[in-house]
């Protein structure tokens, strides 16, 4: 057995997936665990919440209990990635402050920053067919999520199917030009900083 001290050290890769709600973000991860070569972790963004516990959170420190869970989000994918470890992201970027958390703790030349839209007329019919979500909470997240304007790649679900989303994000990552969107959204807030 190979020793652990032997394993070369590298930084892996992030897709970081930025949609709604209902936008199609986990459909096209799973079709990118499938696609790529090598190992792939999908972190979707509703796993961490599922893992806190049932005890109910008292309406006052309920943002305080959604802030630190995507604040830890953030950091669990980066120490992923630290690690070697290549991870599709599944997030909604509905804060300012979720993206500028991401863009201070990730390292940026290693994100592929997609973004994933949908019509909002498809991403009510969804919400309806999946009746785990709140009537309109995509529309609402519509123009927050996508309000940074910058991403190396995007796909729309309502024109493309998972499996074309994916493939077309395979087929960008060889030659994926440089600066990053997310080295550009660093930049941007240094120069404005």
């Amino acid at each position: 057995m190979r020793h652990l001290d032997s394993v070369p050290e590298r930084r892996g890769l992030v897709i970081f997936l930025n949609g709604t709600t209902s936008s199609g973000k986990s459909s096209i991860a799973s079709e990118l665990l499938e696609l790529l070569d090598g190992p792939y972790f999908h972190l979707p963004v509703d796993a961490f919440h599922a893992m806190r516990s049932r005890a109910p959170v008292p309406a006052e420190r309920l943002d305080v209990v959604l802030h630190r869970t995507w604040r830890g989000f953030h950091r669990a994918v980066a120490g992923m990635a630290a690690a070697g470890n290549n991870v599709v992201v599944d997030h909604v970027l509905s804060a300012e402050w979720r993206l500028q958390d991401c863009l201070s703790v990730l390292v940026p030349q290693d994100v592929v920053f997609v973004g994933v839209r949908c019509p909002v007329e498809e991403l009510e019919r969804r919400e309806r067919e999946r009746g785990d979500r709140h009537a309109g909470l995509a529309a609402r997240q519509l123009e927050q999520v996508h309000a940074h304007g910058l991403y190396d790649i995007e796909c729309d679900t309502g024109v493309e199917t998972a499996r074309e989303c994916a493939l077309r994000i395979r087929e960008f990552l060889p030659g994926r030009p440089r600066p990053t969107a997310f080295e550009r959204l660093v930049a941007s807030r240094e120069h404005r900083g």
